[in-house]
């Protein structure tokens, strides 16, 4: 049986943001490019495409977001000129950029960032032999910049103290029935997140169907009211923009974290407040599973400017100490 079927993502490889496309199936074609623009990209080094774009992905089932068989990725997104398509491959030392859509000439230009151009992952020095592994072993790994902040500021807040699986269907069921169609030759029933005024609609009763409480739903109801002014961050740097987004009531460290690693390619915003990260820099750099926040800050000091990077590796590498508790149980309130 062994090589028959692809292993199962792990919780932490997600968490490391390894968005592995299956196996190609015999005889599968790719999907039509007609009328597609498109634009080619070389990169200055080894490039994963899975590994670079894995945390722009929430959950398998995203509707935003697809891994194909024939190794190409494809992504919807609400840009500043509308909705866009990107279908992107790697061909040998190159990347082929598909796009549809309004939207589809931004994304083209934005597509270097998108893959990591603006992260330099030579300056990185590994002091850790779990980190050092890790990073031989994963050679193509940098840091997407995505140019827009609700897009994953959102996703964020519904990970909020829930479980990855509830935070994934919340997103999954409301981007789908209020988002907008992908366009182009898109693969399955992929959609566009809703627009900020789409958000703000949205029924106190589809929030809870979603299975969101009223404490995160307002979080994003209030971030949509500003939408505009928190798109300006992307211009601003990492901590700048941390701190606009923490203005907005219910957005904390943690969120903004989330949210500038992935519209950013912050490569020092570590992720703080997180149940089970420090457990696990802690076990891996240290022994410690009992870590919390200010010891995995203290073991990540020596990697001060790329710390987020550090974690990312370390994720990545498997090393996480064995489960001690049951896992946390999940909850639908939208059965209540």
């Amino acid at each position: 049986m062994a090589g028959r079927f692809a292993p199962r993502p792990t919780r932490t490889t997600v968490r490391g943001g390894d968005a592995g496309a299956p196996a190609r199936l015999p005889g599968q074609q790719r999907g039509a490019t007609d009328a597609a623009r498109v634009r080619t990209y070389a990169p200055d080094g080894p490039l994963d495409l899975g590994l670079v774009l894995g945390p722009l992905r929430r959950g398998p089932g995203d509707p935003t977001f697809r891994a194909m068989p024939d190794g190409s990725f494809w992504r919807a997104s609400r840009t500043p000129a509308g909705p866009g398509t990107l279908r992107v491959t790697a061909y040998g030392g190159e990347v082929r950029g598909e796009a549809w859509g309004p939207g589809g000439d931004w994304l083209l230009e934005r597509l270097p960032e998108l893959l990591g151009a603006a992260d330099d992952p030579s300056v990185f020095e590994p002091r850790h032999r779990v980190v050092a592994l890790a990073r031989h072993r994963r050679p193509g790994l940098r840091l997407t910049r995505s140019g827009l902040v609700l897009e994953s500021l959102i996703p964020s807040i519904l990970e909020q103290k829930v479980t990855t699986d509830e935070a994934y269907r919340a997103w999954r069921l409301l981007v789908r029935k209020f988002g907008d169609a992908a366009p182009g030759p898109v693969p399955g029933r992929m959609c566009v997140m809703p627009s900020a005024r789409a958000w703000a609609l949205i029924p106190s009763w589809e929030w809870h169907r979603a299975g969101v409480d009223d404490k995160r739903a307002s979080t994003i109801l209030r971030a949509v009211r500003v939408a505009a002014r928190l798109e300006e961050a992307v211009r601003m740097s990492p901590r700048a923009a941390r701190e606009r987004l923490e203005v907005v009531p219910g957005v904390g460290p943690w969120t903004s974290a989330e949210t500038v690693q992935r519209s950013h390619g912050a490569a020092d915003e570590v992720t703080v407040g997180d149940l089970h990260l420090p457990g696990i820099v802690g076990w891996a750099l240290a022994g410690d599973r009992d870590a919390d926040d200010a010891v995995m800050l203290s073991l990540l000091e020596p990697y001060a400017g790329q710390r987020h990077r550090a974690a990312r590796l370390i994720l990545l590498s498997g090393k996480t100490p064995g489960r001690r508790a049951p896992k946390m149980p999940r909850v639908d309130i939208g059965r209540w």
